[in-house]
């Protein structure tokens, strides 16, 4: 962790795990011996300054390698450290966070509509898709991210194609000091009341958080559990993204492995029997299905089939987050 901007040149990418209770409960239950997560994947780039829409700061360069992502993670700053150059009122950078992604979109969607409204002459079906960036630019050109605009759910879904920074969902991490620790609410309300709902706005204490890291597991839960840290801001942000996406989770559970499976909301059985394996998806032909809590009451799977708990449902069924999985299907 460097004490400077732009202390790294490079887009780094990591993926974080997605920590579950029902799954470590499963696992132990089925006694299985390999236990797997689900997991976030974050797309880290180096802090963005005023002008970096017009390339100040290498931010333009960072913009382009976070327009593919699925939502956008803003970090500010509430810390006092004089050995860390800038300003530490978090209000301030998300007015300079946000003025730069909507200069950036301002500019793209300025860029791309003319060429859009030439080729919907030809294909009337992208006569949408102009009407929606004609919106859109009127919306960027006030300040207004779109996140934060009154722009409806198709125009949004119009404007997915051209991967505007901000018509991604947002969450907001508060990154305060030490002495802020277990504070929270007290830190992040200011944020929260200045984005009015637009996005989810978490608090905290990464240095400190970073310290405890360096600690053995039993050490560091202790430490956290006892500055109110709870499972820690890594955990946190990971879930807070998962529900930011609309994800949701299904199991898989046996005494070689428990696992949490992503799926998104809505999805039916073959569609979540595609995300374990694509010939699952293929020759789909019904699901055995009970839900996570009931499954673990019942105490395995085969009591809950000989107390006709599990449920049999084919290709309609959508699965519900927490719903315990056992594909049938033949290729």
């Amino acid at each position: 962790m460097a004490s400077h901007p732009f202390s790294t040149t490079e887009t780094s990418v990591g993926v974080a795990q997605v920590p579950d209770h029902r799954l470590d409960a499963l696992a132990k239950m089925s006694a299985s011996r390999k236990v797997v997560h689900a997991g976030v994947e974050f797309v880290d780039i180096a802090g963005l300054v005023a002008g970096s829409s017009t390339g100040e700061g290498l931010g333009n360069r960072f913009l382009g390698g976070i327009r593919e992502a699925d939502a956008i993670c803003l970090v500010l700053r509430a810390f006092e450290d004089q050995n860390v150059p800038g300003g530490t009122d978090p209000a301030e950078d998300l007015g300079v966070l946000e003025l730069e992604l909507v200069l950036a979109d301002l500019s793209s969607a300025e860029a791309q509509v003319e060429r859009r409204r030439k080729a919907a002459k030809q294909d009337r079906s992208l006569e949408g898709q102009v009407v929606a960036l004609d919106k859109a630019i009127v919306v960027l050109a006030n300040g207004t991210p779109l996140y934060r605009s009154d722009l409806g759910r198709e125009d949004r879904e119009q404007l997915r194609p051209f991967f505007l920074l901000t018509n991604k969902p947002v969450l907001a991490v508060v990154n305060m000091g030490e002495d802020a620790a277990g504070d929270d609410a007290g830190v992040t309300k200011p944020i929260s009341d200045e984005l009015g709902g637009a996005a989810e706005v978490l608090g905290a204490s990464i240095r400190l958080e970073a310290e405890a890291a360096q600690l053995p597991a039993a050490d560091r839960a202790e430490l956290m559990e006892g500055l109110g840290l709870g499972q820690g801001a890594l955990a946190r942000v990971a879930q807070a993204a998962y529900r930011l996406l609309g994800r949701r989770t299904f199991f898989t559970t046996g005494d070689k492995e428990s696992r949490a499976w992503t799926f998104r909301s809505g999805a039916k059985a073959p569609e979540c029997a595609g995300v374990i394996h694509s010939d699952l998806q293929r020759g789909f032909i019904r699901a055995e299905v009970v839900h996570w809590d009931e499954l673990l009451g019942l105490g395995s799977w085969s009591a809950a089939r000989d107390v006709g708990k599990l449920r049999v449902e084919g290709k309609e069924y959508e699965v519900i987050d927490g719903d315990v999985l056992e594909i049938r299907f033949n290729v």
